[in-house]
């Protein structure tokens, strides 16, 4: 009901990578559905956050005009609604977008005008965060930076580092953040996933507002007691956790840990397609492997409320349109089917 880590490209359905692939006149390996969403989603036995990253390559092949991401931005976040969010950020890393030429910022105004669409249509609130790259170059990622700081408020909501974590260090970035601090611009950053807590200790130390992932902070208690002692928000996500093997098993997820300690721990799919799963049954995935109970599934909700790049006033209302929706919202059958893959 509140998604605060979702990635674009990771996170676009068969039938809408379909219609992207015919608007780009892009050629795709299959036309048909379901072989499609084969092809997108990652297979039991992943080994590892690389290999799972392997499963980007085909969504952004459709992602490369203008007219596409715009789209794609109304199309998800239609679904969206129609999935019961009340609010949600997506993400995506500009510099991903540019193999037919697009500028960075070209890709930016294409995302933001489909935002806007997707708003109006729906009437659900929601933001975009740009994400820089491990791996990518220093020019582009600094230009991501400096469009984050462009488009702030118009749009555009804070600025992530993604990629892969155990190649690209989160220490090799802090010259970069450090900028974006010092220029007003807040920041999640991706970490503790596919490296340890020390990965963890590094992106608080930057100033991250959130940690994207932030699972193997269980590894050092001194790290669990800085995340609870400054309040930052855990955007955890179980399915994904597991099948990038950040997690050894689901009854080892350390969920119920988190809420124990006080750590704002939230829930979220991170690539609702590639994980073959969406927010509610995110949910009653962790319900039944980690046995919580019903107030701690709405604390994980608030948690994502009270971790949300938005102004107070917006967030108490959001928080009370939570708390009066959320139960029902967690039983309910979804308005739009999503063939989940079997992670547990």
């Amino acid at each position: 009901m509140v998604e605060l880590h979702l990635h674009l490209d990771g996170s676009l359905e068969p039938s809408e990578i379909l219609t992207l692939a015919a608007k780009s006149r892009t050629p795709l390996p299959t036309q048909d559905p379901e072989a499609l969403r084969r092809l997108l989603t990652v297979e039991k036995g992943c080994r590892s956050l690389g290999e799972y990253l392997q499963k980007f390559a085909l969504p952004l092949s459709v992602l490369q005009s203008e007219e596409t991401i715009e789209a794609a931005v109304s199309m998800l976040l239609d679904r969206l609604h129609r999935l019961g969010l009340l609010y949600t950020e997506i993400r995506y890393a500009p510099q991903l977008h540019r193999k037919n030429g697009l500028s960075q910022e070209q890709v930016v105004q294409a995302s933001i005008r489909g935002l806007q669409t997707g708003i109006a249509k729906t009437g659900m609130p929601a933001q975009l965060i740009l994400c820089c790259m491990r791996g990518g170059s220093e020019q582009e990622n600094r230009e991501t930076a400096a469009l984050a700081r462009a488009y702030l408020g118009a749009g555009v909501c804070a600025l992530d580092l993604a990629g892969d974590e155990a190649r690209f260090p989160t220490a090799s970035f802090r010259a970069l953040f450090a900028e974006a601090q010092k220029a007003g611009v807040p920041f999640v950053l991706h970490a503790g996933e596919a490296a340890g807590a020390d990965s963890v200790r590094c992106a608080l130390e930057m100033g991250a507002k959130r940690i994207g992932h932030g699972i193997r902070s269980v590894e050092d208690p001194a790290v669990l007691a800085l995340l609870r002692d400054a309040g930052t928000v855990l955007e955890t996500c179980f399915s994904s956790n597991l099948q990038t093997c950040a997690v050894r098993s689901a009854e080892a997820y350390p969920l119920p840990l988190f809420l124990r300690e006080g750590i704002a721990a939230t829930l979220c799919t991170d690539n609702s397609t590639v994980s073959g799963t969406d927010l509610r049954q995110e949910y009653r995935r962790v319900q039944r492997a980690c046995q919580l109970q019903k107030d701690q599934l709405l604390q994980l909700a608030q948690n994502a409320v009270n971790g949300a790049f938005l102004e107070p006033k917006a967030k108490a209302a959001l928080s009370a349109k939570v708390e009066e929706a959320f139960p029902l919202w967690l039983e309910a059958e979804p308005a739009v089917h999503i063939s989940g893959a079997d992670v547990i």
